[in-house]
């Protein structure tokens, strides 16, 4: 699971439910760039690389990963620092050219699943970022894991890279549940893993799920304080979705799989953002909750819409007034990188209104919502010629609050965050 974009670098976030607007992000929210015509763009200092390898596809997953192709490893780190050279030999702004190795605040590498990698790759790819990308004493380098292959010399590859933040996927602590969720950990995996994780790399978030076909509310509490007493840093909570050309969405579609009630999901992010509020930990977006000091700084550059490089298959970068998206076929991704040819599938040139609807969206996802100084000098556009008409009908509903010339969504507008997108999109 991941914290953040998927049409950004593919983790990194998902759309919210269509229920309760805390689902997993998926690949379908674009993020958009600043208005670079007023605000030239300036080098980004946030990176994202896709390692798209997993040991098999979970059915409610529509990532872009290959399953049961390890083989395609050395390749693939082959062709990423080819991807990697291009993009920095390329960039012809004064910012990139005035150093050889950019600096980077945020890094993060998600999947897929990146410790799917042997440890002597995933030492090969902390090497490729280091010989190419200055880092900085309080820069945050995240990786996306599975209990169920943080062995103890990928933990010390990791740690000895600089790798300061691991984000596990650990979705539950029930057997049945991971069972249905087609996880290939179980409970027991999940402790001995943050145990041996936390000797090495202190700052740990716990990825989970609700609303799975079976799971209680009582489950879902026990689930919530069994997370809190292993105490990580930072717990991310996601409402299940049915993505279409998943197999859970098949299985629902052929009444295999009966999707949860929606008083049921909206009475389990009820209880997280309660419990987890007792327990010192603070929502700072409509899926995250971070202990004082720990929210994940790489997703917050997605939501307040900076730029950002992307590398591997499906990933996306923002810059230069533009989101450039990767193939998400890792099979033609190999082959286009390494045959010389582009890894892009795609790019959009960002107007500046449809930037600032989406801008305004993503900064509403979190706690601290958008506040209305920032945004003009951000996109240019005042928040009510752009969308005071819908701001005051939210308002009017108890769906949005303003304070301190800060728009946020309410207590209320939490569980229809999507309905409160579509009135801005």
């Amino acid at each position: 699971m991941k914290s953040v974009p998927l049409a950004l670098p593919v983790l990194t976030f998902r759309t919210s439910s269509s229920r309760t607007g805390t689902g997993r992000a998926s690949g379908t929210l674009a993020i958009k760039l600043q208005n670079v015509e007023s605000h030239p763009v300036k080098q980004p200092r946030a990176l994202y690389i896709h390692v798209p390898f997993c040991a098999h596809r979970c059915g409610y997953c529509d990532f872009t990963l290959v399953a049961g192709k390890d083989h395609l490893a050395d390749r693939y780190l082959d062709a990423l620092s080819l991807e990697i050279d291009r993009e920095l030999q390329s960039a012809g702004s004064d910012d990139f050219a005035t150093q050889s190795k950019p600096e980077i605040d945020t890094i993060f590498f998600g999947g897929g699943t990146p410790t799917q990698l042997s440890a002597a790759q995933l030492e090969r790819l902390c090497a490729i970022v280091h010989d190419r990308f200055q880092l900085n004493p309080a820069t945050e380098f995240s990786v996306e894991a599975n209990p169920a292959r943080m062995t103890d010399d990928r933990i010390a590859v990791l740690a000895d890279a600089g790798v300061n933040r691991i984000s596990l996927g650990v979705q539950s602590f029930d057997d049945a549940t991971l069972t249905m969720l087609e996880r290939d950990h179980r409970r027991a995996d999940v402790f001995g893993c943050v145990d041996r994780v936390k000797a090495r790399i202190a700052n740990v978030s716990l990825d989970l799920i609700f609303a799975v076909p079976g799971q209680s509310l009582a489950l879902w509490e026990s689930t919530l304080q069994t997370a809190v007493d292993l105490t990580p840093t930072h717990l991310s909570t996601y409402g299940l979705t049915f993505e279409k050309g998943t197999a859970f969405w098949t299985r629902r579609e052929k009444g295999e799989l009966p999707q949860a009630c929606e008083d049921l999901e909206r009475q389990m992010y009820e209880v997280a953002m309660e419990k987890l509020a007792t327990a010192d930990f603070h929502q700072y977006e409509i899926s995250s909750f971070a202990r004082p000091g720990f929210r994940c700084r790489h997703n917050q550059v997605y939501w307040t819409g900076q730029t950002y490089f992307g590398f591997g298959p499906g990933a996306a970068s923002l810059m230069n007034n533009e989101r450039r998206q990767n193939h998400r076929s890792v099979t033609t991704w190999l082959k286009r990188v390494l045959a010389g040819e582009s890894a892009i599938g795609d790019i959009e040139k960002l107007d500046p209104e449809s930037r600032a609807r989406e801008l305004l969206v993503l900064g509403l996802r979190t706690n601290d919502g958008v506040e209305r100084a920032w945004f003009r000098e951000t996109t240019d556009f005042d928040l009510d010629e752009l969308a005071g008409e819908s701001i005051t009908r939210l308002v009017a509903q108890g769906l949005l609050e303003e304070a301190n010339e800060t728009i946020r969504l309410t207590h209320e507008g939490r569980f229809l965050a999507d309905t409160v997108a579509g009135e801005f999109l």
